[in-house]
């Protein structure tokens, strides 16, 4: 028995001294052992060549700019993104739902099985109604409540709409931001600075004041920020003032409303191609090569953000709570 058991080891092992001689003297042989198709069907894209690089043809629109007539058109995830049913049954509010973050989230939402009402300004009318009409493909309900995030009556007004629509209120995306170059802070008449203060500080004050009596625990809010908050540009003195408020507002709220149940998080984009640059956010020069100093040489899209939004809502990021999510190209910080 003991020497049954020898020889079986010993052949065992000079079988696979067999296979690996062959391996070693026959190169060829093992390579064509070798599953070839691993990596090569994988879907892996390559970030950096994944969407248009700069330069960017020069082009300008009266704020606060339609991405319909931007060269070229954003891509907030029109096409590209599939749902799964991770906020089925949800309802949804969103700022500056037009376009943008916003838009792109919006998409995913409805996708994702949530009901969704956009805020935008009227002359946005145009790219809102692509929106509307891309959420009830879906099958969802989609509410398009225009007007002016400046007017606290407005803001109110604004969820009390969205709750009645919707039959409630679990996620709100505050996103909506005024931006525009000033390349001194003495060409920011006072004006300037309140209609940017209003609406990227005062309005989700508002709205969000507005909503809470609506949310219940496991209800999510989420604050577009910027990596302006920690890198600010000399040339948006006042946008960046805004952005590390909403940083500060994210963190401050979740500790006041997590022993609620109610998680708020925040998303920190770098250069994003949205109306808000072509509109006045940008100089000339830094628009025809928007994103091209970041590590993947190019700007992002809000498509690319999209997935961020529906983690930040969704119940498997139930642990997530004061939490500020960077996508900014390989800069930044959030």
């Amino acid at each position: 028995m003991k020497k049954d058991n020898t020889m079986s080891r010993r052949q065992a092992l000079g079988g696979l001294g067999a296979i690996l001689a062959t391996t070693i003297v026959s190169p060829a042989l093992a390579e064509g052992l070798e599953d070839k198709s691993f990596g090569a069907d994988a879907g892996l894209e390559d970030p950096t060549t994944k969407y248009v690089r700069p330069p960017f043809k020069a082009q300008n629109q009266p704020w606060p700019g339609l991405a319909s007539k931007m060269d070229p058109k954003p891509d907030h995830g029109e096409k590209s993104y599939k749902g799964s049913g991770r906020l089925k049954g949800r309802k949804a509010l969103i700022t500056g739902g037009d376009s943008g973050m916003g838009r792109a989230a919006a998409i995913a939402y409805a996708r994702e099985g949530a009901d969704v009402a956009i805020n935008y300004l009227p002359a946005e009318e145009e790219d809102a109604k692509e929106v509307i009409a891309l959420i009830k493909a879906e099958g969802r309900k989609a509410i398009a409540i225009p007007g002016d995030l400046r007017e606290e009556a407005f803001c109110k007004k604004l969820v009390e709409e969205a709750v009645k629509a919707l039959g409630g209120l679990d996620i709100l995306v505050n996103n909506a931001a005024r931006q525009q170059t000033r390349k001194s802070i003495l060409d920011i008449t006072t004006e300037d600075f309140d209609a940017t203060m209003k609406t990227n500080i005062y309005a989700p004050f508002w709205v969000t004041k507005a909503a809470l009596p609506h949310l219940k625990p496991g209800a999510s809010i989420i604050g577009t920020t910027s990596v302006q908050a920690t890198d600010p540009s000399e040339d948006l003195y006042d946008y960046a003032q805004t952005k590390a408020a909403t940083t500060n507002y994210i963190k401050s709220l979740a500790r006041q409303l997590g022993p609620k149940g109610i998680r708020v998080n925040g998303v920190a984009p770098g250069p994003i191609w949205t109306p808000l640059q072509v509109s006045g956010g940008a100089t000339m020069e830094k628009l025809t090569q928007f994103g091209g100093d970041t590590p993947l040489g190019r700007p992002g899209q809000p498509a690319e953000l999209a997935s961020i939004y529906v983690q930040l809502a969704a119940n498997d990021a139930s642990y997530a709570n004061g939490q500020i999510y960077g996508a900014a190209g390989g800069d930044g910080q959030p």
